[in-house]
């Protein structure tokens, strides 16, 4: 009995374990190591305040499809003195659950001031902030924003620090090396939402300008999210994948 036990739990615990990337994930700096990257789920510099789970390296993995699509944008904008910059890329499904956690303890609200200052923490998935099932973990969506070359130097998120309102004026809000976007990256606000009427002049035209690259390489956007693509005609449209990010989940 006690050996069958023993076998059971094994079983299980090998069942557990997440399988590796499958051989179409790439790194994307192996793909286009211009493009710039700022993985902000490896920080602490997110709207939950603390890296999440899943993410043991600061590595944008995305399928080759994904990352190669990424680097036909990336040469459309550097002829004009610009580049793309990630903030997040493949998402295990393990770093969803962790929101889905994080966003059920009412009580954690240590990042609202920028993140989510007029957003009810309680309504994030039903408002289209947070899905409970997330493209990102099929590998071929990513958060991104387009950087003035030279690149200025990113400013240092120091955990504890006064925080602003990611809607506030772009001389106010922490100083993102990103061009003006209207609103900070993860801004779970109406102001982020791509085409809000609010939005104009440089703002709308840089959104607008994102929008249009990433469409000619591929991608679609999302309303709510001015920063968010998903690579049309993905190659695991129904797979949602848990393997973290570090380079030795890679083939």
């Amino acid at each position: 009995m006690v050996r069958h036990l023993t076998a059971a739990v094994a079983a299980m615990a090998m069942f557990a374990i997440p399988a590796p990337a499958p051989a179409r994930f790439v790194d994307l700096a192996a793909v286009d190591a211009t493009i710039l990257t700022e993985m902000r789920y490896h920080s602490a510099h997110n709207f939950v305040g603390r890296r999440i789970k899943g993410y043991r390296e600061p590595l944008c993995i995305l399928t080759r499809p994904a990352a190669r699509a990424l680097k036909n944008a990336q040469a459309a904008l550097r002829p004009r003195g610009l580049s793309l910059k990630v903030y997040d890329c493949y998402r295990p499904r393990r770093a969803v659950a962790d929101f889905a956690a994080w966003a059920e303890d009412r009580s954690d609200q240590r990042m609202k001031a920028e993140f989510y200052p007029r957003t009810d923490k309680g309504s994030l998935f039903d408002a289209g902030y947070l899905a409970r099932r997330s493209g990102h973990s099929r590998g071929s969506t990513v958060d991104l924003t387009i950087v003035r070359l030279p690149a200025a130097r990113q400013p240092a998120y120091r955990p504890g620090q006064p925080l602003t309102a990611c809607y506030a004026p772009v001389s106010r809000r922490f100083r993102d090396n990103g061009v003006d976007m209207g609103t900070g990256y993860d801004c779970f606000d109406p102001l982020a939402h791509t085409l809000d009427p609010r939005v104009t002049g440089v703002p709308r035209a840089n959104r607008i300008l994102l929008r249009d690259t990433m469409a000619a390489a591929g991608f679609t956007g999302y309303s709510k999210e001015w920063w968010h693509f998903t690579l049309a005609g993905e190659p695991y449209p129904d797979t949602y994948f848990d393997f973290p990010v570090a380079r030795g989940s890679l083939p």
